[in-house]
């Protein structure tokens, strides 16, 4: 057994005290749990007072964020609100066009519950495969049913969506239908077509076949312009121009020059002036160029045709 000399008060002597292997035990735990203890508390006091660097760094990050998220919410509902504009304007150009709803991107949806799951009952699959091949057959006699009305309303003719100048970019793309400020009078005023900036003496082309009904020549207003009819309700009228090559009740097809651009009448500047009636009524010319570019240049064509305020008219 180790010993070791203790010093005795009593006598003033030191004497020989024989340890157990129990009390070595204890007392090895003890500074055992002393350590441990003192270790905690350092490691608690090290954690609460101290930051390392990268709890620094995480800080000043969640703060940054704390800031931004606020202003990321209102960019989310900004671009939300957006493409909301987007699909109903996509639907009024549909339904004005062809006289259907426009189809959904996606309409059958996804796999629902098939998707990653690898163990479903077979019963399930047929009721599911039986639900979706009813609304399949549903979804498909819906788009013969608008396919049958867009056939219909284009057995005499397309409506016009050509482009009545050539290698026209969203930057020629001026004020559109409805209130715009007159470059004249400087007061809000309806403005009834669309205006293409264009150099002077530029071609025109006829947006679609037809027969022109009207060629007039004047120094006020729209100046000299021409007036095509086209099936199916639709009229156009080509204004500004400096020189007019055709006559009235002459056949036009899609694409023939009917003019060149000027600055006849009211005019701001050189431009072409482009109007579309849609059974008397004036609609936004704009919605009609999607078939003659891409997409993306349709997209800036239509901003910049809803962002100008100022025509030039």
């Amino acid at each position: 057994m180790p010993r070791h000399y203790e010093f005795d008060r009593s006598t003033f002597s030191f004497r020989k005290v024989t340890r157990t292997a129990g009390s070595v035990f204890l007392t090895v735990l003890k500074y055992f749990l002393v350590t441990a203890s003192l270790a905690v508390v350092y490691y608690v006091i090290f954690a609460l007072f101290v930051s390392t660097d990268t709890e620094r760094r995480l800080r000043r990050e969640n703060k940054i964020y704390e800031k931004v998220y606020p202003q990321m919410l209102e960019r989310e509902a900004l671009v939300s609100d957006a493409i909301t504009n987007l699909q109903v304007k996509d639907n009024e150009i549909y339904r004005a066009i062809f006289g259907a709803e426009a189809p959904r991107s996606n309409p059958m949806g996804g796999a629902g519950f098939l998707a990653g799951n690898d163990s479903v009952p077979s019963r399930r699959i047929e009721e599911y495969t039986d639900a979706k091949s009813g609304a399949l057959l549903q979804r498909t006699a819906a788009v013969e049913e608008a396919l049958l009305r867009v056939f219909a309303q284009a057995q005499d003719g397309l409506p016009p969506l050509s482009l009545p100048l050539a290698d026209v970019s969203y930057a020629q793309v001026g004020a559109s239908l409805g209130s715009k400020v007159n470059p004249f009078y400087k007061v809000p005023s309806q403005h009834n077509g669309l205006d293409l900036i264009a150099n002077q003496g530029d071609p025109v082309f006829a947006a679609a076949d037809g027969q022109i009904t009207a060629v007039v020549s004047s120094r006020k207003g729209q100046g000299n312009y021409v007036e095509i009819t086209h099936a199916g309700g639709y009229v156009t009228r080509y204004a500004h121009l400096s020189d007019i090559p055709v006559i009235k009740g002459q056949t036009i097809r899609r694409g023939m020059r009917i003019g060149a651009v000027g600055t006849t009448g009211n005019t701001f500047a050189a431009h072409l002036h482009y109007e579309i009636l849609k059974d008397g009524r004036y609609v936004d010319p704009i919605n009609y160029f999607f078939a003659s570019v891409t997409p993306e240049e349709y997209m800036n064509m239509l901003f910049m045709s809803v962002t100008t305020g100022q025509s030039m008219d």
